[in-house]
């Protein structure tokens, strides 16, 4: 071998087991984890604890909501899930102890009060950990003005050891978001959106003296999402008016001509003819049930080109987004506690249980792609298609019925699966390719060729509503979802 290609060789060699040695002998380099050290009240991230930090807390006190999750999480020192009196004077002491944690902890010695070793005060974490919210539970100064009339008698005294104070420390977290929320939308009501809210806010009270704090917990995350993201200001009339009709479809499913029809009284023509009258008083428009043609026209290459995109859309959905979206549905304590709300079989007609964690998956898919509706919407999308295989190993009936067995982290009751999900997605969707006006047009096609290929069944019948309202619940969201509304840590 000429000396050249020796020399070539060995260079070779050398180049390789240096390689080899730094890949997978040096620890750094041999483990995926990425860690970073938080200073825990470090509010102004100066990596120290000084006066500063007290000014971003009073101002932190005035406004909690608007303080972005990341400070929240380092305002949480003792570590108990909740932003409470204890945080704020432990906080408070290290900066009279100038900062330095040893000073502080032996001034609170001296005084026989407990605090924590200066080591407590740190939290190696890596990068890629889901760090919750903590619950506020420090006492609210505009509790006694607050819209929310039961508010200031609520006590902070907190603690999420039981699970009814678990609740009561969420409700409580839950009102002060809304209170502040509905502080900054209020002077710019219109009047639907202030009839709305009326009810709602009823709603809440009634649930409230009834003690129901669960239920009282989710009309109150409604009231926030509502407050936070939707405005009927700068909007096309016609969204605004899908939810008008699908109220109007629950109150026909719920009829006594829905009733005839189900006991073999009434043909379908006459529930579809109150659908008609219905879409003609409600939106303008003229339907024909029995001369419906199919949702798609395959002769059109708009049809063609509009799909390309949206499965451009979904494919550019990269791993580190869709991981990003699982840990929240995973992980975060508001939707969790949405996605709980499940029926066993045929109980959930009106499809109640299902919008408001569709709600909050759209918030996060469009907060993880910057605010862009169509990457929010094929990430969803692809979300939703993710199999979750383990669930179907464990026996049905050691799983309660309310499951989407598809995917666990979806909601959904047992009869719907990820069904309702995609159903709200997609024709949501439809209506930033097309129009809600097209949207709506392909749902109606949609869910009445499913009737008509069950030979209008009542399950089938029964379906067609709950689909549509699903679709209308999609189609009203993703449309009204203003982005200015939107904070930059709260996309």
């Amino acid at each position: 071998m000429k000396p050249r290609y020796r020399l070539l060789l060995i260079i070779c060699l050398i180049s390789a087991l240096g390689y080899s040695y730094w890949k997978f002998a040096i620890p750094t380099h041999r483990i995926g984890i990425r860690s970073e050290l938080v200073m825990l009240g470090d509010l102004d991230d100066d990596h120290h604890w000084t006066a500063a930090d007290l000014e971003k807390l009073d101002a932190i006190l005035k406004n909690p909501a608007a303080a972005q999750n990341s400070i929240v999480w380092r305002m949480d020192m003792n570590q108990n899930g909740m932003i409470d009196k204890e945080d704020l004077t432990i906080l408070r002491a290290l900066i009279v102890g100038g900062g330095d944690p040893y000073a502080a902890e032996e001034k609170a010695r001296n005084r026989d009060v407990q605090f924590p070793r200066p080591r407590e005060l740190y939290r190696y974490v890596t990068t890629s950990e889901y760090r919750s919210r903590p619950l506020w539970a420090v006492p609210y100064p505009q509790a006694s003005d607050s819209v929310l009339d039961w508010l200031a008698g609520v006590s902070t005294s907190m603690s999420t050891s039981s699970y009814k104070e678990a609740l009561a420390a969420a409700v409580y977290d839950e009102a002060v978001r809304f209170d502040q929320a509905w502080r900054k939308r209020q002077p710019q009501l219109l009047p639907i959106e202030r009839e709305y809210a009326a009810k709602k806010l009823t709603h809440v009270k009634t649930l409230f003296l009834a003690g129901a704090q669960y239920e009282q917990l989710l009309a109150l995350m409604e009231l926030v999402e509502d407050a936070e993201t939707l405005t009927v200001r700068g909007q096309p009339e016609f969204p605004l008016k899908l939810l008008t009709f699908r109220d109007h479809l629950r109150d026909v499913l719920g009829s006594p001509a829905y009733a005839e029809f189900k006991a073999g009284k009434q043909d379908w023509r006459a529930v579809l003819k109150i659908v008609s009258g219905h879409l003609q008083t409600d939106l303008g428009l003229s339907y024909n049930f029995e001369t419906l043609g199919p949702p798609r026209n395959l002769t059109h290459l708009a049809n063609y080109l509009q799909r390309a995109e949206w499965q451009y859309y979904k494919s550019t959905a990269g791993e580190g987004d869709l991981l990003l979206l699982i840990a929240y549905a995973q992980h975060d304590p508001r939707y969790l506690r949405a996605v709980s709300r499940t029926s066993k079989k045929h109980r959930d007609p009106n499809v109640e249980n299902h919008n408001l964690p569709m709600v909050l998956l759209l918030r996060e898919a469009l907060r993880i792609t910057g605010g862009d509706k169509k990457k929010a919407v094929g990430l969803l999308d692809e979300a939703i298609r993710i199999p979750y295989a383990w669930i179907k190993s464990i026996p049905r009936e050691e799983l309660p019925g309310s499951l989407a067995l598809d995917n666990f982290l979806l909601p959904g009751n047992k009869e719907d699966g990820a069904d309702k999900s995609r159903h709200w997605n997609v024709f949501g969707g439809v209506c930033i390719y097309k129009s809600p006006q097209e949207a709506l047009d392909f749902a109606l096609k949609r869910e009445m060729q499913d009737l008509r290929d069950d030979k209008y069944s009542e399950d089938a019948m029964r379906e067609f509503f709950r689909d549509m309202i699903a679709d209308l619940n999609g189609m009203y969201h993703v449309m009204t979802v203003n982005l200015g509304l939107l904070s930059k840590e709260r996309i």
